[in-house]
């Protein structure tokens, strides 16, 4: 429905006026930027906003609202398609199933940007059918930063559009990388959106290539046995097929995202896993049915966002047939963590299980390259195949966690505390100084990248010991119940072994370093009273002398041991400062 605007009216009530001369429905141009061109090129960022504002100042089914700051100083806006011209979600959002689509995450691939402003539109205008129980939300534009950089070199593969937005952020972060550790105001902001929206389905629109093949659309779709349960299996074996065949009978072909770099990929190939670093990892902990739509960089522009165009009216199209479904198992799958014992993490490849693939792609060869003189691949379009390959989509978990009654978090903690409560976790401040038995981890072992990752230096390969013992706690400490929504968010952060952990993305590495030390000339006296006091010490002490010629040619090696064992040793040094209550 049109808004119309009547200022011009009201006032000629009051003064004697030509009413020829005001319009009473302001007249707005909804062909975007994409459409003039002719397919190739996008809109700049204020071009973006500008036309959801006036999508929203001509209908009243659509409505833009800032949410929070990003990096770049410009806030995020969230627009909303509402059927019902309800935009109190929390009123309706038991009747319709909620899309977020995310658009610019790397604004270089601009396919959903101008995808979804053509489906905002044609939906306001009643051109294509209108969902009766589907509600869509979407971020126009998320790295902002990175959409501001305008430039027509950076992404040297792609085939349009003319020009185009950076990948980095303002503070060149690549957020793809940082639903977790949310270094940035961008994430922060989005968590917010999140936690607002509560999607029941999640669309985030991105492009790549790291082969040639015949598809200019790939899925990847969050990873169905790390979602888990029987959402997990609708989203294999309903929602996929479903949107297969939506998009074929619509005369448009798709593949599961090929994760395959500089290789013809006839030789089949893994799913991409989304760990909760990635947006649809990050939004499976909260049991949403996730996709990444994956245009392929070499297609003509046009066709990529017509493709993707088209993908968005067909996951609307399942979420309309499917409300009740999806409704109820998001709910199954909520309450599946608040009464089990256990929850599986470090999820791997089950190579023995394999999905059977009809691939269309490229033959391709090595030839010697005119550039370099060394070998390289080309591949022939003028070869295509169609043959059956391994697709290594089924996942196994290496691990499983105890689900704890509740996380202990000290105060001190703040940077961790913060990041939660912006993710709508739970929490309780202790109101007294009190002592509690509570299971402890050590740091036993971990790995550390060598080279930078997104402000990083992660860690991985992480083990812990585990033993229990009365820790005092202060007043202010939080108490953090695990029998809440957050629970799969607050398992795959606080948990130290898990790939997308608080401690592997260094937020406690101080733990890790020893802070109290001994000064060899004044231990030696205290050392040997040690000894002497613990004939048992002393035996091991030894012991491990002799069967260790390293240790028994060093000197510090030796007392740093016996200092170590002594009780002098900060407690700090390698334990994990988060705390778990047991069940």
């Amino acid at each position: 429905m049109k808004k119309i605007f009547i200022a011009s009216l009201v006032a000629c009530v009051f003064i004697s006026c030509d009413l020829s001369k005001y319009k009473l429905i302001k007249e707005y141009d909804f062909e975007t930027v994409f459409e003039k061109s002719g397919g190739t090129e996008t809109p700049t960022y204020p071009e973006v906003i500008k036309y959801y504002e006036e999508l929203d100042g001509a209908f009243t089914s659509i409505q833009l609202t800032e949410f929070g700051k990003t990096d770049s100083g410009e806030p995020l806006h969230l627009a909303i398609f509402s059927p019902t011209e309800n935009f109190n979600l929390d009123e309706i959002r038991e009747k319709y199933t909620i899309i977020l689509i995310n658009n610019g995450i790397h604004p270089g691939e601009s396919d959903g940007i101008d995808a979804t402003m053509m489906l905002f539109r044609d939906l306001a205008q009643d051109s294509i059918p209108i969902p009766k129980n589907t509600i869509i939300a979407t971020i126009p534009v998320y790295n902002i930063g990175g959409a501001l950089i305008r430039n027509s070199t950076t992404r040297a593969n792609q085939n349009g559009p003319e020009e185009y937005g950076f990948r980095g952020n303002a503070r060149n972060y690549d957020l793809n990388r940082d639903f977790i550790k949310a270094d940035t105001k961008n994430t922060r902001s989005f968590s917010e959106i999140f936690h607002k929206v509560k999607p029941d389905i999640f669309v985030d629109t991105h492009v790549s290539n790291g082969a040639d093949y015949q598809y200019t659309l790939t899925h990847l779709f969050t990873q169905h046995d790390k979602l888990g349960g029987e959402l997990g299996d609708y989203l294999n074996n309903k929602m996929i097929p479903s949107l297969l065949a939506s998009l074929w009978e619509n005369e448009w072909d798709i593949t599961p995202y090929v994760n395959v770099h500089n290789d013809v990929p006839d030789k089949g190939f893994t799913q991409f896993m989304d760990t909760p670093r990635y947006s649809t990892g990050y939004t499976a902990l909260w049991n949403t049915l996730g996709l990444m739509i994956e245009t392929h960089m070499l297609k003509p522009y046009k066709k990529r966002v017509m493709g993707t165009y088209r993908t968005l009216r067909s996951v609307i199209d399942i979420a309309e047939r499917d409300r009740e479904k999806i409704k109820d198992l998001r709910a199954r799958a909520q309450r599946k963590y608040l009464t089990e014992r256990f929850y599986p993490v470090n999820f791997k490849v089950d190579s023995t299980n394999i999905t059977k693939l009809q691939f269309k792609g490229y033959e391709g060869e090595e030839v010697t390259s005119e550039v370099t003189g060394s070998s390289r691949l080309k591949y022939d379009r003028k070869k295509p195949f169609k043959k059956e390959i391994d697709y290594y989509n089924n996942f196994v978990s290496q691990d499983q966690i105890e689900i704890p009654r509740a996380y202990i978090i000290p105060q001190g903690w703040w940077n961790v505390i913060d990041i939660l409560k912006t993710n709508n976790v739970e929490m309780s401040a202790i109101k007294r100084d009190t002592t509690m038995l509570v299971e402890i981890y050590k740091i036993e072992d971990y790995k550390t990248y060598a080279n930078p990752y997104e402000g990083h230096y992660p860690h991985y390969e992480t083990t812990v010991t585990s033993s229990k013992d009365s820790i005092k706690f202060r007043k202010g400490d939080f108490y953090i119940k695990s029998f809440q929504p957050s629970v799969r968010y607050l398992l795959e952060t606080l948990e130290p072994t898990t790939p997308d952990s608080f401690f592997n993305w260094n937020f406690f590495d101080t733990v890790l370093q020893q802070k109290e030390g001994f000064s060899s000339y004044v231990f030696e006296d205290l050392a040997k009273e040690i000894l002497d006091k613990s004939p048992a010490l002393n035996k091991e002490f030894q012991e491990k002398k002799k069967s260790n010629m390293e240790f028994s040619k060093s000197s510090f090696a030796q007392l740093n041991w016996l200092y170590k064992k002594s009780g002098h040793l900060e407690k700090a040094y390698l334990q994990y400062p988060v705390f778990r209550v047991s069940r």
